[in-house]
């Protein structure tokens, strides 16, 4: 199979990009790869460490309010379009995947136009712009969660599942939190709110340290780089609770965890139901659709989680998880749950579709 994948802008679009193709290599179906981004985004620095054939093209998003900047997005995307189909015909590939991002635009428009069969993979509980304005063009369209299917047309729409989740799906225990001074056969809760950090889960998280302090389990707490420094010199952290700026390989350390507080997006979900790890999910409220949200309220649906929006973090805050972490019997249920919502062989549903659109 010669495949183009594209997906940029945030790490929900791209981690699930770059599973499909460790797949694909894995089960020896990738002949030839070109993955395409911008020079700007995240995938710009992620792609080229992991080995794989990276071009850009120069576009940019739409400004939700009416500006003259618009204009100028316009004649990027139709020049990036030409590029595209150009670099398309010199390619050659069989499939091309868009994995959302407005560079996945271009190249999966210039793809449908030449015929090339096409697939986009929306991870989401909320439609994205660029995949909203795609389904339109291409052969297949491969969701996460059901309750999108509605945004897209029907015939077109198939539940799979997000490709990271079978990336995690057989990691197993291991003594990686030995790494930050904790016990690896100790029961521990993970609070993480993102790559950045999250100032309203940090305040959360510190409020609830007198509730963790002497508890019978450890706490790894993430802050996110930027806010390190200054939570560091201004709090007291208990023995049980270990604090550090960000953890390099995150999933590695997921299956030695109890319970995770964190935030909803799409790789979130799928590592914690591809592990049945229970989760008390607070949604960023600054995302599109406030598709954070919608995507916590499905788990919730299913038992396996528990939702706390931001605005309502209060003074039980810590109690709350405090009596969670020391409820076995929920827990349990939560991770049964977790793992009913899960989708470990996601990846191979997602090669499936791309085969079916290529005969």
């Amino acid at each position: 199979m010669r495949i183009v994948v594209s997906g940029g802008g945030t790490g929900g679009h791209i981690y699930p990009a770059l599973a499909l193709i460790e797949q694909l290599k894995a089960r020896n179906l990738a002949d030839e790869v070109l993955y395409v981004g911008t020079s700007r985004g995240l995938e710009s620095k992620i792609v080229p460490q992991a080995g794989i054939p990276f071009k850009t093209l120069e576009l940019q998003g739409f400004k939700r309010k009416l500006t003259l900047e618009n204009f100028k997005t316009i004649r990027l995307f139709l020049k990036s379009v030409r590029e595209a189909k150009t670099m398309l015909r010199n390619f050659k590939p069989d499939v091309v995947l868009g994995t959302g991002g407005y560079v996945s635009g271009a190249i999966v428009y210039a793809a449908a136009k030449l015929h090339i069969p096409t697939v986009i993979h929306e991870q989401n509980s909320v439609a994205g712009v660029t995949n909203r304005f795609l389904s339109r063009y291409v052969d297949k369209i491969v969701i996460a969660f059901p309750e999108v299917a509605s945004a897209f047309p029907q015939q077109k729409v198939v539940l799979a599942g997000n490709p990271r989740a079978q990336q995690v799906a057989n990691l197993v225990p291991n003594d990686r939190l030995a790494e930050f001074g904790l016990d690896p056969k100790k029961r521990t809760l993970l609070i993480f709110g993102g790559s950045r950090g999250a100032p309203k889960m940090n305040q959360a998280a510190v409020s609830a340290f007198p509730a963790f302090e002497g508890q019978d389990f450890q706490v790894l707490f993430v802050t996110g780089r930027i806010h390190y420094q200054q939570l560091a010199d201004q709090v007291t952290v208990p023995a049980n609770v270990k604090m550090v700026p960000y953890v390099d390989d995150m999933p590695a350390i997921l299956p030695d965890i109890n319970l995770i507080i964190g935030r909803a997006g799409a790789t979130s979900i799928a590592e914690i139901t591809a592990l049945g790890i229970p989760a008390v999910l607070i949604p960023s409220p600054n995302v599109t659709g406030n598709h954070q949200l919608i995507n916590a309220q499905s788990l919730v649906r299913g038992g396996a989680a528990e939702l706390i929006e931001e605005t309502k973090i209060d003074a039980s805050f810590g109690q709350r998880i405090v009596t969670l972490m020391n409820s076995e019997q929920k827990l349990n249920a939560m991770s049964a749950a977790a793992k009913e919502l899960g989708t470990p062989d996601a990846a191979d549903q997602l090669i499936q579709v791309l085969e079916s659109v290529m005969k």
